[in-house]
């Protein structure tokens, strides 16, 4: 008479929990709500301007000017306000989705898929990444809620570097801004980086090695947290947003401030040769832009007789990751995972570099 009672506790223990369905879709109902407003919607109507007005808008570093203004506090706040203008609604709903993945999304459906340092993983994370069309700090809050649910080093960094890198937006507004064989730049060392750089990165942080956050949390409770979703929702905000918001301020003032000197004017034989596509790839892996900033960067700058190749630099290693973006995931990713990215996405600014000077 007991067995037929286990086989059937088993089968209820086996049954998907109705509130863990309901926590997933409320998840995917705010994800899918948000990006259409934040994201698909604005960038639907922004294609079609750059397909008739070849722009979509001036440079953020220098407007419609050769050079950006000399640095100042004023230099530093008036970039800031462009900036976070054009980034804050993307930004809140990082914080948003970044804190909700870590109360609604089970810790073992995360494990499963995106857990292992496998290709596998890697892949799923930078596919998903695709419609986010995050730049580099708005998915920044995603990567930590991610990486705090045990996923593994290369799904979180192909999470992360494939919505500003592979943005399917950004790629459309190129071929109509610039021109095609800037597209196809990007999308090949996109893919570079996305797969290939995220899925090394694994041999730089060992499955074993988790997170501070998680080894303490794991350490010191393995119980679940029993609170009210609610509170642990509002507790998990509080947490991402103290941990991450004062680095990406400072950051993105001081750039702000100094970009003339990260993004200097150009002109002359120096705007074309081998130390200008070094010198534009270490500034771009550095500098901070919105989404798409890279497009009216580049063509200012050509404008003003910067040489394919430096720009072709630009184009990879402007939108990939930025110093704020870095300083957001530090407590998230091993030192030596985000300077194994860094370096990678520095030589991969020199390759397309390169390669550009010779097709564009």
């Amino acid at each position: 008479m007991k067995q037929p009672l286990a086989s059937s506790q088993n089968l209820r223990t086996s049954q998907p929990d109705v509130k863990v369905i309901v926590s997933v879709l409320f998840f995917l109902i705010v994800l899918i709500a948000g990006l259409m407003y934040v994201k698909w919607i604005p960038y639907y109507h922004k294609a079609f301007t750059a397909a008739t007005e070849h722009s979509i808008g001036a440079s953020i570093v220098s407007g419609t000017a050769a050079s950006a203004p000399t640095p100042s506090w004023e230099t530093a706040w008036a970039y800031a306000k462009a900036y976070y203008k054009s980034v804050w609604q993307a930004a809140v709903l990082g914080i948003v989705l970044g804190s909700l993945v870590q109360v609604l999304i089970p810790k073992q459906w995360l494990i499963r898929t995106l857990g292992k340092a496998t290709f596998g993983s890697t892949a799923i994370a930078g596919i998903a990444s695709i419609p986010g069309m995050m730049c580099t700090c708005c998915a920044a809050p995603l990567v930590v809620g991610l990486r705090k649910r045990n996923v593994s080093v290369g799904a979180a960094l192909a999470f992360w570097l494939g919505n500003p890198t592979l943005n399917p937006a950004t790629l459309i507004f190129m071929t109509f801004v610039l021109n095609w064989k800037f597209t196809v730049l990007r999308l090949i060392f996109g893919l570079l980086l996305v797969f290939g750089v995220s899925y090394f990165a694994n041999r730089f942080a060992p499955q074993a090695e988790l997170p501070l956050e998680i080894e303490k949390t794991q350490n010191s409770n393995n119980m679940e947290d029993t609170r009210p979703i609610w509170l642990r929702w509002l507790s998990t905000v509080w947490k991402l947003t103290l941990s991450i918001v004062p680095a990406y301020i400072i950051a993105v003032l001081l750039l702000g401030a100094f970009r003339a000197w990260l993004l200097p004017s150009v002109g002359g034989i120096a705007s074309f040769g081998f130390l200008a596509i070094i010198a534009f790839s270490i500034a771009g892996m550095l500098f901070v832009i919105p989404t798409a900033g890279e497009i009216p960067i580049i063509q200012t700058m050509m404008s003003f007789g910067l040489g394919p190749g430096p720009a072709a630099a630009l184009l990879i290693t402007l939108p990939s990751v930025s110093l704020p973006s870095l300083l957001m995931v530090g407590k998230s990713l091993p030192t030596r995972v985000l300077v194994f990215v860094a370096s990678s996405i520095v030589i991969l600014g020199i390759m397309c570099g390169i390669v550009g000077s010779w097709i564009l």
